[in-house]
């Protein structure tokens, strides 16, 4: 599903990855972990398509991601990968139904069609009844599930969150990672989720730890 190899990354003369490698399966939940500074959020970028590697290769469900022209790269993300980050970004002048439906829109999907989906997904996620509430009117746990609804709209093969439970309670926090694991047996989603919650570390199929910019365990 995921295959990156000899992932490099500088920022002028700061090199923060320094030859990466990783292969992760399809239907797998794996948690990356590491101090502050250890090359975690860059590398979750890179394997989502939202930076670029100086070096390496970088393989996603049998595509050649540096063989895209933008274009072709915006497409392939909008509809093969999901993005949960720990502050929701949702929109604050949008409905929480209208927020999930950004990225449907993005792919042009009929107004009606992303509606019925967005709503589908809202119960699902226990949020039936908030759908035409604006964010501000809603809990932090309701707003990062609403979070969640917008990274599934697409039907993304991959999710891939950073630090998604690090701005909510301990009650919440707990509730959004059991989520993970009931989303992945209900649609068979691919997660990849930085993290410095060990709670949920532990919960991954697998846990990578980084430092100094590689893999060492």
């Amino acid at each position: 599903m995921i295959e990156a190899r000899n992932i490099h990354k500088y920022y002028d003369n700061l090199h923060v990855l320094k030859g990466v490698d990783i292969s992760i399966a399809g239907g797998e939940i794996v948690s990356i972990v590491g101090a502050s500074g250890a090359g975690k959020t860059t590398l979750l970028q890179i394997l989502g398509t939202l930076d670029k590697a100086n070096e390496g290769s970088l393989n996603i469900n049998n595509t050649n991601i540096s063989a895209l022209s933008r274009r072709e790269l915006a497409k392939f993300r909008n509809s093969t990968l999901g993005f949960i980050f720990q502050f929701h970004q949702l929109l604050p002048e949008f409905t929480a139904l209208e927020n999930v439906c950004i990225p449907a829109f993005i792919k042009k999907t009929p107004r009606a069609e992303a509606s019925r989906r967005a709503s589908e997904l809202l119960e699902f996620l226990g949020l039936k009844d908030r759908g035409h509430h604006k964010p501000n009117e809603l809990s932090g746990g309701e707003q990062q599930r609403v979070a969640v609804a917008r990274a599934l709209i697409n039907n993304p093969q991959i999710i891939l969150a950073d630090e998604p439970s690090g701005n909510l309670d301990t009650e919440s926090a707990e509730n959004l990672h059991n989520l993970f694991f009931k989303l992945r047996d209900e649609f068979g989603q691919t997660f990849v989720i930085v993290t410095h919650n060990e709670e949920l570390a532990a919960m991954a199929d697998r846990k990578f730890v980084m430092q100094d910019g590689l893999i060492i365990s």
